[in-house]
């Protein structure tokens, strides 16, 4: 009895693990896009004068401020690189977010920005979502993670003998 309440136990905590996972994706997506979007804006500048001076080329405009004469304009050449490397950044993140909820997953586990990764983990709130997509990872989730204790469960006492007689233990050795 107390095997089949524990078993309920993680299964229901499985559940409720796995429907965290659309909802933080789904912050991650938003934290990216509105980061994205800040960037765009605070380069909205820029882009019209190397539209204006460089047929929209952002790397020739940060390149015509490192080799200025003007060492302000040098100075800024760095400020307005790292700018446009963000904004890459996000532009890179964003596409990724826009994928299929598995491709989002994937993303998220294995190239995700660190950073935002961090902020959004951060300011992450658990939510239960009632959505088809969070019901479905907390199923699956759930049947996973119970598996897989109970399959450790199964072979740590498959390795040290539990439920074999001594009878059994003494005919598979004669």
């Amino acid at each position: 009895m107390l095997r089949s309440y524990l078993r309920l136990t993680l299964f229901a905590f499985g559940l409720l693990l796995g429907v965290q996972v659309p909802g933080f994706i789904d912050d991650y997506a938003k934290r990216v896009e509105a980061h994205r979007l800040e960037s765009q804006q605070s380069l909205k500048g820029f882009r019209e004068t190397a539209r204006n001076f460089f047929k929209g080329d952002m790397d020739a405009l940060v390149a015509h401020y490192r080799v200025s004469d003007d060492p302000v304009m040098r100075s800024d050449a760095n400020s307005v690189g790292h700018l446009v490397q963000r904004s890459a950044l996000l532009e890179r993140e964003w596409q990724a977010m826009q994928g299929p909820w598995y491709a989002q997953a994937w993303h998220l586990a294995t190239g995700a920005d660190h950073e935002l990764f961090q902020e959004t983990l951060q300011a992450y709130r658990y939510q239960v979502l009632f959505t088809p997509d969070a019901i479905l990872w907390g199923v699956i989730s759930a049947l996973l993670l119970a598996w897989l204790v109970e399959l450790l469960v199964l072979l740590f006492g498959w390795m040290f003998g539990a439920g074999q007689t001594r009878r059994a233990q003494q005919r598979h050795w004669r």
